[in-house]
């Protein structure tokens, strides 16, 4: 036989060389969920190894984490005033906009903060943006995420994530920071986001879930890979600087797929029903958990993620496991 692939991974160090797809741990941003209050360090029961902080701890973990490289951070806003509205999504004092101010008057610039823009933890029915007869009315809906993005912007997030999935989001949001002299705070766009039943921890931990319906009018149907290319495409169009794909672990397909119509970097988010499914594996000893954790981000970047948002962030770069 003159080709023998099995050469090439006949030891270690062959195999290390001729790998297709390295990790780095620059590639790596960890998700925290903030709560009013001080002292605050609760676990969360879905989400093992995940808790929610109050700024005064949040503050803590964060100058532990910069010890072992995790500088890049992705902030959600848990148990703020609800209302029809979700008007306290951009109040000057919400928790997401006294922890950006906390954050980088305690670490300036070594700490690149991003903020999820999403109404769905501020609004008493739990919807991603404005009810009008139960229906979530989009323009409306826009304007809002327009002036939570705003505010997060002045309190100084380097960068806004929308996760709604209304149409026109980012172009709106866009037009509003530049018009406010924000024309650097970037965009990361949850442009590929579907309807899924892995974002079930999650919604216990932001305490998010919808109150009545579901969210499938504007969260994507996840039969549909073609409409996904053209949600992330427009978000291009409309001036995102990063595309996400979420969830991750059963989207891969759309991440390769992406990958191969744009020049944007691709974010994929590796969500909480991913997490808590390995450790729930990986507790009951059915597989090697840093093998598997390993195994996963290794294929996110194969399919064309160069930006991996995931809960397993700290422990990777604690552990040095890459």
């Amino acid at each position: 036989m003159i080709q023998r692939p099995r050469r090439l991974r006949k030891n270690s160090i062959i195999r290390e060389l001729v790998a297709e797809t390295r990790l780095h741990k620059d590639m790596f941003i960890y998700p925290y969920f903030v709560v009013p209050g001080t002292g605050i360090k609760n676990p969360i029961a879905a989400m093992p190894g995940i808790d929610h902080f109050s700024v005064d701890e949040l503050i803590k973990d964060v100058e532990l984490g910069l010890k072992c490289g995790v500088n890049k951070l992705l902030l959600f806003g848990v148990g703020e005033e609800k209302s029809e509205d979700g008007s306290s999504s951009y109040s000057e004092n919400s928790i997401v906009n006294q922890a950006i101010r906390a954050l980088k008057k305690e670490f300036a610039e070594e700490l690149y903060v991003i903020t999820d823009i999403c109404v769905c933890a501020y609004t008493d029915h739990g919807h991603c943006g404005i009810l009008a007869d139960d229906y979530v009315h989009n323009d409306s809906s826009v304007e809002l995420l327009a002036k939570m993005a705003l505010s997060h912007a002045v309190s100084g997030a380097d960068m806004v994530a929308p996760s709604d999935m209304m149409d026109g989001r980012v172009g709106a949001i866009r037009a509003c920071l530049d018009e406010h002299d924000f024309e650097n705070t970037g965009i990361m766009s949850y442009a590929v986001k579907f309807a899924s039943s892995y974002y079930g921890p999650f919604r216990e931990a932001a305490d998010s879930a919808p109150g009545k319906g579901d969210r499938k009018s504007y969260q994507m149907d996840f039969r549909n890979g073609r409409e996904a290319m053209k949600e992330a495409l427009l978000d291009e169009m409309e001036g995102a600087d990063i595309l996400m794909v979420k969830p991750a672990l059963a989207y891969m397909d759309i991440i390769s797929n992406l990958r191969e119509n744009t020049e944007l970097p691709i974010a994929c988010y590796n969500v909480s029903g991913e997490y808590s499914m390995l450790r729930a594996a990986a507790k009951e000893g059915l597989v090697d958990e840093q093998a598997i954790i390993m195994e996963t981000m290794h294929s996110f970047a194969r399919a064309g993620a160069t930006i991996i948002i995931s809960y397993f962030t700290r422990e990777i770069l604690e552990k040095s496991w890459l």
